[in-house]
């Protein structure tokens, strides 16, 4: 797949949360090379130093025009990298967005709000020749497949990177797995099934809060029998989305009853007290990790390991937390962005690999 040279708006919000999109970019795409981030809020730095402290040459410019000015490498693409609750582009980035379409920037939208839906936006990419991109346009039945028991003839491996709750690093996690995975000559390959994952490989994609609910399992299953029989992988690992108990969304039944994954690697965010979006309202509680992992245990999946974002904590809070979970769980727990994820790699050739291959 060639890479496409591509800025990343996020217009402030990079050192956020809701940066997250961008966050994954920075981190690697197979799809984009990412030549620079616009964003006020931290111009002048590296994003990779902004984001985790690793510098990867990758500027963030004020503005698109010196961004334009400096950089050696023209970028082709504009990738709004946020992702806001309700999925609406910040009003604040539409200008912006114009300015990047009149400097003959192609778009790339991961929100769910669509821009080929606002007629000033077509207009204008048709009269600077560029195209938008709405990754989460949703597809029409007759695009998309139901499910058809298809995944019965699968036999590759496969582990579902699992959340207790929306937004704690499940794609992060998928990645460095993959990529440890490949590091150690293993033909791995990940299932994407959001934004942000479509964006850094999408070969073999859907986007699961777009699918009309019919053909989710449908989708998902089309994507794994496609992955192997182009790539006969000897691992893949399925992108989760959400959570099994999340009251707004849940989610990852699909994952383990119609993709028929044996193995979960389950991430747990320790600071968050409260399923995100619902603090004010009626504080849906994160269930405790055991528990989830009881309840993983009763659709017929094994968990293998716990990653753990520490976001909030401090890495002394974090460890201390990683040791009871240890204690008390009798799996590996591991920091991914701390310590990377070999032990579950380890755990993965002993458990699984020489298991089912």
């Amino acid at each position: 797949m060639t890479k496409e040279p591509a800025l990343i708006l996020t217009h402030g919000l990079f050192d956020t949360e809701n940066g997250k999109t961008a966050h994954g970019l920075v981190r690697g795409s197979d799809r984009f090379q990412i030549v620079g981030v616009i964003d006020f809020a931290t111009a002048g730095r590296d994003a990779g130093e902004v984001l985790d402290g690793k510098h990867r040459n990758i500027p963030i410019f004020a503005d698109i025009e010196t961004a334009l000015q400096t950089l050696e490498t023209p970028p082709q693409y504009l990738i709004i990298g946020v992702a806001v609750a309700g999925g609406k582009i910040p009003p604040e980035m539409l200008a912006v967005l114009k300015q990047g379409i009149e400097h003959k920037l192609n778009i790339v939208n991961g929100l769910h709000e669509k821009l080929n839906e606002k007629t000033e936006f077509v207009a204008l990419a048709a009269q600077h020749g560029v195209t938008i991109t709405d990754v989460r346009r949703t597809k029409t039945p007759s695009e998309m497949s139901y499910w058809s028991g298809e995944i019965g003839r699968v036999t590759t491996p496969r582990i579902a990177v699992l959340g207790m709750d929306c937004a704690v690093g499940k794609r992060t996690t998928s990645r460095f797995l993959v990529e440890a995975m490949r590091e150690k000559g293993y033909n791995a390959h990940i299932i994407s099934t959001g934004q942000t994952g479509w964006m850094q490989d999408g070969r073999y994609a859907f986007i699961f809060d777009s699918t009309i609910n019919d053909f989710l399992t449908g989708e998902l299953e089309t994507q794994i029998v496609k992955c192997f029989d182009e790539q006969n992988p000897d691992i893949m690992f399925l992108n989760g989305q959400s959570a099994l108990r999340n009251p707004i969304g849940p989610t990852g039944s699909e994952f383990l009853v119609s993709a028929r994954a044996k193995w979960v690697i389950l991430q747990a965010i320790p600071a968050r007290e409260f399923y995100e979006g619902t603090e004010d309202n009626i504080k849906a509680r994160i269930p405790s990790v055991k528990s989830e992992i009881e309840l993983i245990k009763m659709f017929g999946a094994k968990t293998l390991a716990v990653t753990l974002n520490t976001h909030g904590l401090s890495l002394e809070k974090a460890r201390k937390i990683q040791e009871k979970l240890r204690k008390k769980l009798g799996i590996p727990v591991v920091l991914p962005l701390e310590d990377g994820v070999e032990e579950i790699v380890k755990v993965i050739e002993k458990k699984v690999l020489t298991s089912e291959r």
